[in-house]
C-alpha cells in the first residue's frame, strides 16, 4: 500500500465525481420513459444495502486492501484468483469509460480525429496523475469539484431562463405502474453508476478516520443520485421522452438548446468541461484501484511503475472492445451486466461477508474457550 491518507471530505468528493462521471453522458434509465428519475432513485436506495455490505467487510479488515482480505477469507489460491478478476474488471471498466470520452469528443468537436488519439491524450494525463498517488488525486478532486458544480448551477439557471422546461413531458407519472421503474432499477441503475463504486473498497484503507467511512459513502451516493435525478428530469422535460431516448448524449442536446435573449447560445462547452472532469476522475480511480491491486497481488514495491504498462493496456482495450458506439452501449447494458456486474457487485461481496463473519465468530469462540 501507498503511505498516504485522505480525509472523509476528499473521499466524499471523489465518490460524487466518480458516480456522476459517465452517467451524465447517457440517457440513464430511459427504458422507464418519463419515470426514469424514479428508476434512478430506486437504484440509489438499493445500492445503500450493498454499500453496507462493502463497508462491513472493510470494518473486518480496515488496514487491508480487498486483494489481501479476499485471500484471508477464501484462502491463498481462490482469493488470489478472485482478486485478479476484480483487477481485470477495474481495467475493463476504465477502458469502457475512456471509450465514452473518446466517442463524446469525436461527436462534439473532432469528427476527423482518430479515436485512439483522443483517448491517448486523456490517458497521458491520467497516467501522470496515477504516478503522483492518491493524495494528489484527492486534492485535484477538491479543486475541480467546485468548478464542476459552478458549471452545473450556471447551466441549470440558463435552462430555466431560456424557458425550455415543459413539465407536461414528465407526465403521466407511473403510466404503466411501479413495475417498469422497478425493473429498470434492478437491471440497470443499481449497477450503473451506483454499485460501480465498489472500486472505493480499494481506497477506504487510505481514509484517515475509518469511523466516517459509512456515512461518507452513503451521503456521496445520495448526492450523486439526486444530481442524476435532476439531470434526467431536465433532459426529459426539455427534449421529451422520445428525443431523449434517441439522443446519444441527451445532456449535450439539452445544453445546446439554451438560448437567452439571442445572445447566450451554443453553450456546449459547459457540457464538455463537466464531462471531461467527471470522466477523468472515473477512469483515474478505476485505473488507480487496478494499479495498487496489481502491485499488492504481485508484490511490486513501486506501484507507480505499473502506471505505464497498465495504462497502455487500458488505452488499447478502449479502442478494441467494440467496433462502434452502439455495440459499445449494448455490451455495457446487457453483456457486462450479466457476466460482470451482477456477480461482482451483488453476489460475491455478500458471500465474502458471510464467510468472514463465520471465521470471525469461530476465532472469537476459540479465544473464549
Amino acid at each position: 500500500m501507498e503511505k498516504a491518507k485522505i480525509s472523509a471530505s476528499q473521499l466524499f468528493i471523489l465518490m460524487v465525481l466518480f458516480e456522476l462521471g459517465s452517467a451524465l453522458l447517457v440517457p440513464l434509465a430511459i427504458r422507464a420513459k418519463q419515470d426514469a428519475w424514479l428508476a434512478i432513485l430506486i437504484g440509489m436506495l438499493g445500492s445503500f444495502v450493498l454499500f453496507l455490505v462493502y463497508h462491513k467487510l472493510y470494518t473486518y479488515y480496515p488496514n487491508l486492501l480487498p486483494t489481501e482480505y479476499m485471500q484471508k477469507i477464501l484462502g491463498k489460491v481462490l482469493g488470489t484468483v478472485l482478486a485478479f478478476v476484480y483487477i481485470l474488471y477495474f481495467m475493463y471498466d476504465a477502458s469502457r469509460v475512456l471509450r465514452d470520452f473518446g466517442e463524446m469528443l469525436l461527436t462534439f468537436a473532432y469528427p476527423d480525429t482518430p479515436l485512439f488519439i483522443a483517448n491517448a491524450l486523456l490517458m497521458l494525463v491520467i497516467i501522470y496523475t496515477i504516478r503522483k498517488g492518491i493524495e494528489v488525486i484527492a486534492r485535484s478532486g477538491e479543486l475541480l469539484f467546485i468548478f464542476m458544480y459552478v458549471l452545473a448551477v450556471a447551466g441549470f439557471i440558463l435552462i430555466i431562463s431560456s424557458g425550455l422546461i415543459e413539465v407536461k413531458n414528465l407526465q403521466p407519472v407511473l403510466e404503466k405502474g411501479m413495475l417498469t421503474p422497478l425493473k429498470t432499477a434492478l437491471s440497470e441503475t443499481l449497477y450503473f453508476p451506483f454499485t460501480e463504486a465498489i472500486v472505493f473498497t480499494m481506497v477506504l484503507p487510505y481514509l484517515n478516520d475509518s469511523k466516517k467511512a459509512k456515512v461518507t459513502m452513503l451521503c456521496a451516493t445520495g448526492l450523486s443520485g439526486i444530481n442524476l435525478v435532476i439531470t434526467m428530469l431536465i433532459n426529459i422535460s426539455v427534449l421529451g421522452v422520445n428525443l431523449t431516448a434517441r439522443s446519444q448524449f441527451p445532456l449535450l442536446s439539452t445544453v445546446a438548446s439554451i438560448q437567452v435573449a439571442n445572445f447566450l447560445e451554443r453553450l456546449d462547452v459547459f457540457f464538455m468541461l463537466a464531462m471531461v472532469i467527471g470522466i477523468f476522475f472515473k477512469v483515474t480511480i478505476l485505473f488507480y484501484a487496478a494499479t495498487i491491486g496489481t502491485a499488492n497481488l504481485f508484490k511490486v514495491k513501486a506501484p507507480s511503475m505499473l502506471a505505464y504498462p497498465l495504462g497502455i493496456v487500458i488505452l488499447f482495450l478502449s479502442v478494441t472492445i467494440a467496433s462502434n458506439f452502439q455495440e459499445h452501449l449494448h455490451e455495457g447494458l446487457y453483456i457486462a451486466k450479466f457476466f460482470l456486474h451482477i456477480p461482482l457487485f451483488t453476489i460475491i461481496p455478500p458471500i465474502l461477508l458471510f464467510i468472514a463473519f463465520l471465521k470471525k465468530r469461530t476465532n472469537y469462540g476459540g479465544e473464549n474457550v
